[in-house]
């Protein structure tokens, strides 16, 4: 198997360089049947780029540890269903998945190609094969999955504990697809300017695979929250570490994007603009696999015995010279063909919108990289901790989800203070209500009382468009109100599939600012029988069995919780010890509900059989997890395709076209 797979990674090398020269050499010399064998080199290259990674997990499944990467991310006690996980699990297999990925996506998108980039296909056909090159002559030369052991060991390392976790199925696959997939709505953009398409003949293909980019990062930095929340006794979801910072920075760019290209298509205006954010979104997309890869900042996420870190920082260089140098080649003919009419209206809203996505982006940017330049310059270590990025960004998150609540009730073009005021007036009478009552009943925290209140005022107006909407088609046709809903919201996918991503933001949003301005939390030493009380709850420690594995010994603590005097729940938390990575992971016990989650993790194993507790109650949070669906959901309801869109293949050759004489095409 790793013979194969290794071959299979020489095969696509070839073909990835093939599918550069062939596009490039095609296109320029006007050779459409050198076009079009690039352009099936690309379609071979996803085929064998999957056999090279099924000869991967082949060598997993079989225990084969004279593998080296098979030994150095398994072992005996390795239950087989984390076969996929360890896979990815280090820095070979991992750019073997990003290849892989790749691979998949660059054939879908170009047999899959929108009819106005046929001109231009085979400059994005060399971009995409250009990064995919690095990725396999990385794996060839520096990091190669396939190489041998001199001597076949025993048994193997293992994996990494807190890798056993359902969440890393998923949302480190998801990380790096939506990282490496930043490749395709730049190859587009870049496709056009190459082939002096300044206009907006890219900007469908590059939404659709913004939106998927978008929509991947997102759900894996959801994951990523949960798992952070479940396996490493953090009791929190997010903290801002220079790894989670690397995945949220691109998000946050892309998510500008996909915002004002909008209004390119819709205005053709935010031309320039949206070449600048896709640039900048891929530069980021780099520089977090460059952290992720031995980056000079140190993270729980990292793999930090990597020497590939100079690598992809040369890479980073030229994956942010090159696509600007580009964008200033065509500076001169990127003219909108519309102006911005007023500051007051939807194109205004989503141009304050990017500036404040944007300023979250290098906000955190700075934060991540501050340390390095602090260590640079000969001062102490300094880390930026979660105090700094709260202070700074929280008001401009919260500015960003007023936009949220305001810019979808601005009309195109231009608006009016007063048409303003109308459209406000029930969605903000709605807030003002919620305000009042939170303030009246439940808290007065200045920071909690605007973000509930935004929220409510996003929520509020997305309820009310539909019921507009609704109404309106249930006057005209007699549907009923569910049905009306439905078919209004096929009627216009990309809208109300965005504003479904939007609820799904408030309930991040929700679970946020629960769980970040009400938590509560203890750290306590209990024996068995012995019990505890916060916030209305009382927490009884049974007892801890101790299970011995052959490469852990797991410590099982049951706990009872109550309220009010009556058993809500028995609870069993975990920690188990690994003596091999010297490293202890644990599994907390949450009982979670829409309106808290009750969290008790194990934190120290006393010889006494006395328990350390962290206990947290975490209102909301639960909510944040609900997010995920629905922002699936809203996502797959913008891209579905139209039933009368017409799609384009790719072209072909001339040579190979069969057409009655007089047929134009």
């Amino acid at each position: 198997m790793a013979d194969l797979g290794e071959l299979a990674l020489w095969v696509g090398l070839a073909l990835s360089i093939y599918a550069v020269l062939g596009s490039a050499l095609g296109k320029l010399r006007d050779i459409p049947a050198l076009v079009e064998s690039a352009r099936r080199a690309v379609y071979a290259l996803a085929l064998v780029m999957l056999v090279a990674t099924l000869s991967l997990v082949g060598s997993f499944i079989n225990r084969d540890f004279e593998v080296a990467y098979v030994a150095a991310h398994s072992s005996l006690a390795m239950p087989d269903i984390y076969t996929w996980v360890a896979f990815y699990a280090g820095n070979e297999g991992s750019l073997l998945y990003i290849a892989f990925i790749l691979s998949v996506m660059s054939a879908i998108a170009l047999r899959w190609a929108p009819a106005q980039v046929r001109d231009t296909l085979p400059y994005t056909t060399a971009t995409l094969m250009v990064i995919q090159t690095f990725f396999i002559a990385v794996m060839g030369f520096m990091a190669n999955p396939f190489d041998q052991l001199p001597f076949v060991p025993l048994d193997g390392e293992g994996i990494n504990p807190l890798l056993t976790h359902f969440g890393m199925f998923f949302h480190p696959p998801a990380l790096m697809a939506g990282l490496i997939g930043m490749s395709l709505p730049l190859a587009f953009a870049l496709g056009g300017l190459l082939g002096g398409k300044e206009r907006d003949e890219w900007v469908d293909a590059g939404r659709v695979w913004g939106l998927i980019t978008w929509a991947l990062l997102a759900g894996g930095l959801l994951l990523g929250s949960w798992w952070a929340y479940t396996i490493l006794g953090w009791g929190g979801f997010w903290f801002w570490d220079p790894v989670e910072n690397a995945a949220f920075m691109p998000w946050l760019v892309l998510t500008a994007f996909v915002h004002s290209v909008m209004v390119q298509k819709r205005r053709g205006m935010f031309r320039m603009w949206n070449i600048v954010l896709i640039n900048v979104a891929f530069g980021l997309a780099l520089y977090g696999m460059f952290m992720n890869r031995g980056g000079p900042v140190p993270s729980v996420h990292s793999f930090g015995a990597s020497n590939l870190g100079w690598v992809f920082l040369m890479f980073l260089a030229v994956g942010v010279i090159v696509p600007f140098a580009v964008f200033f080649w065509r500076y001169g003919k990127l003219k909108s063909a519309q102006h911005l009419d007023s500051m007051l209206s939807r194109e205004a809203a989503f141009l304050v919108n990017n500036l404040l996505l944007l300023g979250i982006a290098f906000v955190t940017l700075w934060g991540t990289v501050y340390p390095l330049f602090a260590r640079l310059g000969g001062g102490a270590e300094i880390t930026m901790a979660r105090p700094f990025y709260d202070q700074v960004n929280g008001p401009l998150l919260l500015a960003l989800i007023f936009l949220m609540g305001v810019g979808p009730l601005l009309p195109w073009r231009r608006a009016n203070w007063n048409s303003l005021r109308r459209a406000l007036l029930l969605p903000g009478s709605f807030a003002l209500a919620v305000v009042v009552i939170l303030a009246a009943l439940v808290t007065q925290k200045p920071f909690a009382l605007i973000g509930f209140g935004l929220s409510a005022l996003v929520a509020a107006g997305i309820a009310l468009e539909w019921w507009r909407g609704m109404r309106s088609r249930h006057r005209s046709t007699g549907e009923l109100y569910p049905v009306a809903w439905a078919r209004l919201i096929a009627a216009n996918r990309p809208r109300y599939g965005g504003y479904i991503v939007h609820l799904s933001v408030v309930l991040v949003a929700l679970g946020v600012l629960g769980g970040s301005l009400f938590e509560v939390q203890r750290d306590v030493v209990l024996a068995p029988g012995e019990s505890y009380e916060i916030a209305g709850y009382r927490l009884l420690y049974v007892n801890t069995t101790q299970e011995a594995k052959s490469d852990r010994t797991e410590y099982i603590s049951t706990v009872e919780v109550y309220r009010q005097g009556q058993l809500l729940e028995t609870m069993q938390a975990r920690r188990s010890f690994y003596p091999s990575f010297n490293m202890a992971s644990t599994l907390a016990a949450i009982r979670s509900t829409p309106v808290e989650d009750f969290y008790v993790v194990p934190s120290e194993n006393l010889p006494d059989g006395s328990v350390g507790f962290r206990i947290l109650v975490n209102p909301l949070i639960w909510w944040m997890w609900v997010a995920g669906p629905v922002l699936v959901l809203g996502t797959v309801i913008s891209l579905w395709p139209e039933r009368r869109r017409e799609t384009a293949l790719a072209p072909r050759p001339a040579a190979l076209q069969r057409q009655p004489a007089g047929v134009g095409n």
